[in-house]
């Protein structure tokens, strides 16, 4: 457990069973605080879990969804719980459930947060917006939702900046659940709005740049994110031949190692692969249409990168007190292929770093891939 300056408690623990696990982390996090958001393995039942971390907090507010692995100071857990403690004293939280994302009602989803918004801030004045308050999103990754939603939230924040990370299933694609108002939701969002008295700023992360490889999108079913043809060829052995491997043996580290980006805005974004499918087309993590042009990309340096944008924050910040941080899980695999895990770990203890690995990083009203987004909390003036 770590109690921060700013008064955030955070604890990790790798109990077998959910109970012990809410054991620890109620030991850890004291009774008298007013927020909880727990990132968890998908081995723990969600319900047993919950009903535990009620019992021991009674009258804490818990939000929170299930990952493919945690980010703690011990060099993240692959499995187990993070949780990250909201004191009331310094911090004011709000939150809502968003249903049904898989068949999104756009207005209905802005005026919620419209809503949640006046709960927080009812005078609307838009320079402390962006100075002291931030929103968290945890959203269903297998609903295929991200965009539509990352829209409707960042079009009804009015200036609060967003990040956030889709919640995952340690790479089953078969079951990914969010906390909220002490129910197990599926296809389902948390949005958390978050009001400090501390020195805040969000970020995103990558450590990819553009080659000159490009593949147009000739047939696709957006809906469920799924590549059939890349340049009017079988998108799994076109994409394979551009990075010399087989398209039979393409797996999440091939995926990893050799990412595609679009380019929005002057900007290159990430839109990874998810997995190979039987009949050789490719299901991504974001929704990608016909005639979309795709790059191939190549890695830079992770560990380089990654500690030049923290250095970075530390020096806005004055100094760095706390990072609740989103990660691809496809960052990580790629780290552990080139061995490189260890030196990523390293920073995040030093610049104390929790969070979870994710099927989708949340950045303004951008949904992204193999990206690290975060909220960098900091210190304040001695």
């Amino acid at each position: 457990m770590r109690a921060h300056q700013c008064g955030i408690r955070t604890a990790w623990t790798e109990a077998a069973s959910p109970e012990a696990a809410a054991d620890e982390i109620a030991r850890a996090v004291g009774e008298r605080m007013a927020q909880l958001v727990v990132f968890f393995s998908p081995d723990y039942d969600p319900e047993t879990l919950l009903r535990s971390l009620e019992a021991r907090l009674p009258g804490t507010e818990i939000a929170g969804c299930t990952t493919s692995g945690t980010i703690c100071p011990e060099s993240g857990i692959d499995r187990g719980l993070v949780a990250i403690a909201f004191p009331a004293q310094g911090f004011r939280v709000v939150s809502t459930l968003l249903d049904a994302i898989d068949n999104l009602d756009v207005e209905r989803t802005a005026s919620a947060v419209r809503a949640l918004r006046r709960t927080l801030d009812p005078d609307g004045d838009p320079a402390r917006r962006g100075e002291r308050c931030f929103a968290l999103s945890l959203i269903d990754g297998l609903a295929n939702a991200e965009e539509t939603v990352v829209s409707a939230i960042a079009w009804a924040l009015d200036g609060i900046p967003l990040v956030g990370g889709s919640a995952g299933d340690d790479l089953t694609f078969r079951d990914a659940v969010v906390l909220h108002g002490g129910r197990i939701h599926r296809q389902a969002a948390v949005l958390l709005l978050v009001e400090t008295d501390y020195p805040v700023q969000i970020f995103k992360s990558d450590n990819f740049e553009p080659t000159r490889t490009k593949f147009v999108v000739t047939a696709s079913d957006g809906e469920r994110r799924i590549v059939h043809e890349l340049n009017a060829e079988p998108a799994a052995r076109e994409y394979a031949m551009a990075v010399g491997l087989d398209s039979e043996g393409l797996s999440p580290m091939s995926f990893a190692a050799y990412p595609l980006a679009v380019k929005v805005g002057g900007e290159y974004f990430c839109r990874s692969i998810r997995r190979l499918n039987p009949d050789g087309s490719l299901s991504f993590f974001c929704a990608i249409d016909e005639g979309v042009v795709l790059t191939l990309a190549e890695p830079r340096d992770i560990v380089a990168t990654t500690r030049a944008e923290l250095t970075r924050l530390d020096d806005v910040l004055g100094g760095i007190d706390l990072i609740i941080g989103f990660e691809c899980v496809l960052r990580r695999l790629d780290a552990e292929s080139r061995q490189v895990r260890q030196g990523i770990a390293d920073l995040y203890r030093h610049f104390n770093v929790v969070g979870f690995e994710t099927y989708g990083e949340q950045y303004r009203a951008m949904h992204l891939n193999q990206t690290f987004t975060g909220i960098a909390i900091g210190k304040l003036p001695q």
